[in-house]
């Protein structure tokens, strides 16, 4: 009986191979896994910008809600303000004299469709207000009356505008009582009301096709809130100088 053959060898060599194939299928998953960690850190990158941006947009938005609600509150305590200048008003044209009547108070007539005034009507509301601008407002409101233009009664805006302005101011000063309440409408009148509607009259007149051919060198008046540093107009004087 022959000996068994010596195979160790062959089984060592069997192993080494099976042991390097395995290494190798080793070192493909090893590549195919970086490879996935390398797809899934730039996507994480990438989302993470996205992220930054998108919070970006929130946080302007944000900001912009504010001040949008910061303006939609000015705007809610300038309409309270005006409600209770118009309330006080009412107050003062139905409250009574001591004899049960109201003598001595001023009544507003009722307001002209200027949109629809014509002929002799619209001459006479024209005149009503002519007067009050030139015998009440040009003399009496300085730099603010100096920014009106003379082309003043052909701009619905301004017709519009001193209207409720005269007739407040009727209202206010037309009467024979003098109370605390009259005295906050008048200083609510000239300091919030009167140079609002100036500046807006100021700008009507001034770019307008009748300021063109009759250019003016009037001043404007101070924008409303502005400070009175001198660079707004504040300090200065109009020139008389047509």
């Amino acid at each position: 009986m022959s000996p068994p053959a010596d195979d160790g060898p062959d089984v060592i060599t069997a192993a080494l191979l099976q042991i390097t194939q395995q290494a190798e299928r080793l070192a493909v998953l090893d590549e195919r896994e970086a490879a996935h960690h390398r797809q899934i850190a730039a996507g994480l990158a990438e989302l993470a910008g996205r992220v930054a941006d998108t919070s970006a947009q929130v946080g302007r938005i944000d900001s912009a809600a504010t001040r949008r609600a910061g303006i939609l509150d000015a705007l809610d305590r300038l309409d309270q303000q005006v409600a209770a200048l118009a309330s006080r008003l009412t107050e003062m044209a139905v409250t009574p004299d001591a004899d049960g009547e109201n003598g001595g108070q001023y009544r507003p007539p009722r307001s002209p469709r200027w949109w629809k005034l014509d002929g002799p009507e619209r001459d006479e509301a024209l005149a009503r207000l002519r007067a009050w601008v030139e015998q009440v407002y040009r003399p009496g409101y300085g730099h603010l009356a100096a920014g009106l233009g003379a082309c003043w009664d052909r701009h619905p805006l301004c017709l519009f505008g001193l209207d409720w302005l005269m007739e407040l101011w009727s209202a206010l000063y037309l009467t024979t009582k003098r109370n605390a309440p009259a005295l906050a409408s008048q200083a609510e009148w000239q300091t919030r009301l009167l140079p609002a509607l100036a500046e807006q009259m100021y700008i009507e007149t001034t770019h307008c096709q009748h300021a063109e051919r009759a250019p003016s060198r009037r001043l404007p008046p101070p924008t409303v809130g502005a400070g009175s540093n001198g660079r707004d107009g504040t300090n200065q004087k109009p020139d008389p100088t047509p």
